[in-house]
């Protein structure tokens, strides 16, 4: 009876301690931060990790689609009318962007490399092949124009030559001439002048099968949280376009990557040389994908605001005292002076003004917000979409008749998705990593629930046990005589 009682107070001790640990632990947080240091320690750009792996060559497929904006009324705009313009696409290109000439530096805690992006075009993913022709605002012929109009000389032999070869304000071509390079007339005409100037004209020209220069990244050796942060860029740790130290700052990562251990009221910062600017983007919402939890992270309207809104965008008024409207960015200082203004998508965020200024613009969110869709402790992108939209700034020049009446726009060119998802077998890993993670975080809920099931047992226990002073006697049945 002895060692019978001892082994029932013995269960209930044992589950007010299993109880009280699970309970303890569950407050404490003790394994989430333990899962979270592990993690924190993995994700590293070392050789060996995977982590390095799926930064060197990312697994997932990266598409590049290219929305271009084709002029329907060139006459009327000539006149001052509203330029209208319908939107042709998708063309669609395979993106391969592997990282090259790998080198470590500072005993691991920085590494060197090239981004270099190879695009292959998909004609089953996209509208029409690459031969289909587009009409557009001349490119060539307004950088020219803009570029010359205060000098009067230049200015009338320009005229002159693109009167005599009919070239005008609009030009046709195709899909793959404006986006990688066609041999530009005027452009050649003005070498002779200029020997040091390029002839062929492309949006993206040149940038196939290239880079966009050298990138030094923290490896996130030292602190998790510098994971893939840019150091450098082509040797800076500055840019020198804008006209104050904030917007001239290189900061995050190249949005290609982010550090584990995401929270939601965290600022994640990204540089992108095609804005040849810093931006950064903030919480919305949770998603899924694939199964598979995630952060949504969107930039908010303050990153494109005007300086009134936003101050700390004054910066990028190039002039310092010529100020775009807000959710356009004037990049002109670092296209080699071409009038090329930057957005979302059919002015997604803009000021009313750019949507109305040209007939065609139909903002939507779901369509032309850039978002990016992150697994929170690990950092792996699940889903992300880069949403940007080329435009020109057109104006009528006196010194060109060749600018008719044409009113002063912004003219949308081309827009710009890429995108990519991860792959099944990334999400495999990521999936069992998932799970593994709930074991661990559930840990100190199963210790209650043992504790639970352990009082249960001993109050049940308790209840069986004899009545304290009964004998054995009291207990016998009555026999009758």
């Amino acid at each position: 009876m002895l060692l019978k009682s001892c082994c029932i107070y013995s269960t209930g001790v044992f589950s007010i301690l299993v109880l009280i640990s699970g309970i303890v632990l569950a407050l404490s947080n003790v394994f989430p931060h333990f899962l979270q240091s592990v993690v924190e320690k993995e994700v590293v750009l070392k050789n060996g990790t995977e982590a390095f792996e799926a930064w060197e060559n990312p697994p997932a497929p990266i598409y590049m689609q290219f929305y271009f904006f084709n002029l329907t009324n060139p006459l009327e705009v000539l006149d001052g009318d509203r330029p209208a313009v319908v939107e042709i696409g998708p063309y669609t290109y395979r993106e391969y962007r592997p990282m090259e000439q790998v080198d470590f530096h500072d005993n691991g805690t920085k590494v060197a490399s090239v981004n270099t992006k190879t695009y292959i075009f998909q004609r089953n993913m996209s509208r029409g092949p690459e031969s289909e022709l587009i009409r557009t605002v001349n490119i060539p012929a307004m950088t020219v124009m803009e570029q010359f109009k205060d000098n009067l000389i230049m200015a009338n032999l320009i005229s002159s030559y693109m009167k005599g070869t009919g070239e005008g304000l609009f030009t046709t071509h195709t899909v793959g001439e404006l986006l990688w390079g066609y041999e530009d007339g005027l452009l050649k005409a003005l070498k002779t002048l200029k020997p040091d100037l390029d002839d062929v004209f492309g949006l993206f020209y040149k940038n196939n099968a290239s880079n966009d220069g050298e990138y030094v990244f923290f490896t996130g050796q030292q602190n998790y949280k510098d994971f893939a942060r840019v150091d450098t860029w082509n040797s800076e740790s500055t840019l020198s376009w804008w006209t104050s130290d904030e917007c001239n700052m290189i900061n995050g990562t190249n949005g290609a990557s982010f550090h584990p251990v995401i929270t939601k009221n965290e600022t994640l910062y990204m540089f992108s040389s095609d804005l040849c600017r810093s931006l950064y983007a903030l919480y919305e919402e949770d998603v899924t994908v694939k199964g598979i939890p995630g952060y949504r992270f969107s930039p908010p309207s303050e990153v494109f605001a005007n300086k009134t809104l936003n101050p700390a965008n004054a910066g990028f008024c190039v002039p310092a005292d010529n100020c775009l409207g807000s959710g356009v960015l004037n990049v002109s200082p670092c296209k080699q002076g071409a009038p090329i203004i930057m957005s979302s998508p059919h002015f997604y965020q803009a000021d009313e003004k750019y949507v109305q200024d040209v007939f065609g613009m139909k903002p939507q969110k779901e369509q032309h917000q850039t978002t990016i869709d992150i697994h929170p402790l690990t950092g792996i992108i699940l889903q992300a979409a880069k949403r940007l939209q080329v435009n020109v700034f057109v104006e009528q020049i006196p010194t060109f008749s060749q600018t008719g009446n044409a009113r002063t726009v912004i003219l949308p060119v081309v827009y710009l998705n890429e995108s990519v998802v991860i792959d099944d077998t990334s999400a495999r890993k990521l999936q069992k990593i998932i799970v593994e993670q709930n074991v661990v975080v559930n840990i100190p809920f199963m210790l209650i629930g043992l504790g639970i099931i352990l009082g249960g047992v001993f109050m049940f226990l308790m209840c069986r046990q004899k009545v304290p002073g009964s004998t054995e006697a009291e207990r016998q049945p009555l026999i009758s005589s």
